[in-house]
């Protein structure tokens, strides 16, 4: 705890802030190293087109993601497609957000419009497709 120091009987207190520095600074690395792993998101093979805009960044929207296994995830957040409609009323329609619908190239239109319908079906008018710029230097702009 504490020690002797010149024939007094009191302790110092004193304490040795340098074990506690140590480890909060392995910790800081220790996150600073993982935290953009966490943010990476799904890895989905999007379609090119020619014109895109950047997503915008923020909390005032929500992306929809559909892999290419027709798995569908909400932000980062995998959801069934039966309960799809609840999440999208409770988490986009009531807060007034925004909505993203980013698709596989490889999932089937078909499943793209009925995920679509469904979005619509709930009252959500706001929503925007997201696409990769075409990288084609052959495909000219009409």
């Amino acid at each position: 705890m504490g020690f002797n120091s010149g024939g007094q009987n009191s302790f110092i207190a004193e304490i040795n802030v340098t074990p506690f520095v140590d480890v909060m600074l392995v910790l800081l690395i220790i996150f600073m190293v993982t935290a953009p792993m966490m943010t990476q998101g799904l890895e989905v093979d999007l379609p090119q087109t020619q014109t895109v805009q950047t997503l915008p960044q923020g909390k005032d929207h929500m992306v929809l993601t559909i892999s290419k296994d027709g798995e569908l995830y909400l932000d980062e957040y995998k959801v069934p497609r039966e309960q799809l409609a609840g999440h999208l009323e409770r988490l986009v329609k009531k807060p007034n957000k925004f909505l993203y619908l980013r698709a596989d190239r490889a999932v089937p239109y078909g499943v793209v419009v009925e995920v679509m319908g469904q979005v619509k079906s709930v009252g959500i008018d706001r929503l925007g497709v997201v696409a990769e710029p075409d990288t084609d230097p052959s495909r000219k702009k009409s």
